[in-house]
């Protein structure tokens, strides 16, 4: 029986990674002051995790400010010198979340090496393994934000959207006659989407990357056809466990 190999986290801590009354990020006092500058980087990071841990374990509508500041151990007068409000906050901690997300990925996809198929596999394995590794701020940005206002609706859009770069080195596939290539990347990323944020929302976001061999299969099918998908669904580094199994690789019939 092989051993799951844990989620590594990301090497910026994601919103939520952290308890937002972590001791080592008090405000000390002290004959030396600190600047007005650190502490409202302390505070702001301080009430991040505070927001995704609350938006996660509430749900957004029942997440209140009070909570917010009190898991973060923030004043709620620091707190709206900060943001406007709880909506402004969720945004804040949403878009600083994605960005680290993004550049690992990008990161990942670009050190990969030239194959598309394994770069895509990179991308969506460092995906994977850093929401697995804060389930908080996977909820909070994959099934909360459904609940947090148009705006933080459309930063959601806009996101699935970015993704489509990932696919610019894909090629055009095997695709049948008429069919459109950007409707299909668009169908493939809200497919991977909707599978991704369905493990979340039943609370499962630890076996995200379970989900590696057959999201690597989907993404790459309609481009490399069948057997071009089987074989990118393979570890491409002996560290890739068992989420990359071939019982989990989706069954080919000839």
């Amino acid at each position: 029986m092989t051993t799951q190999r844990r989620p590594q986290p990301a090497p910026v801590p994601l919103p939520g990674a952290r308890p937002g009354r972590d001791p080592g990020r008090a405000i000390k006092r002290g004959p030396r002051r600190v600047s007005a500058e650190v502490v409202a980087a302390t505070q702001r990071d301080r009430l991040f995790d505070g927001l995704v841990q609350e938006v996660a374990t509430r749900g957004y509508d029942n997440a209140r400010v009070s909570d917010i500041c009190h898991a973060a151990g923030v004043t709620r007068p620091a707190f709206y010198a900060l943001f406007t409000g709880k909506e402004d906050a969720f945004l804040a901690a949403y878009r600083h979340g994605i960005a680290v997300v993004s550049q690992l990925m990008e990161s990942a996809y670009r050190e990969a090496g030239p194959a598309w198929p394994d770069a895509a596999r990179a991308a969506l394995r460092t995906l994977l393994e850093v929401l697995a590794s804060v389930p908080a701020f996977a909820r909070m940005a994959l099934v909360e934000v459904d609940a947090a206002g148009p705006d933080a609706r459309r930063e959601r859009d806009a996101l699935l959207g970015s993704f489509r770069r990932f696919f610019a080195d894909a090629g055009p596939g095997p695709v049948e006659a008429g069919v459109d290539r950007d409707t299909l990347v668009s169908t493939v990323v809200g497919g991977l989407h909707a599978t991704i944020r369905a493990r979340v929302a039943r609370g499962r976001a630890e076996e995200l990357p379970q989900l590696l061999p057959v999201l690597t299969y989907a993404a790459t099918a309609p481009f490399l056809g069948t057997e071009g998908a089987v074989r990118a669904t393979r570890p491409i580094r002996p560290d890739d466990g068992p989420s990359a199994a071939a019982p989990c690789a989706p069954t080919v019939h000839s």
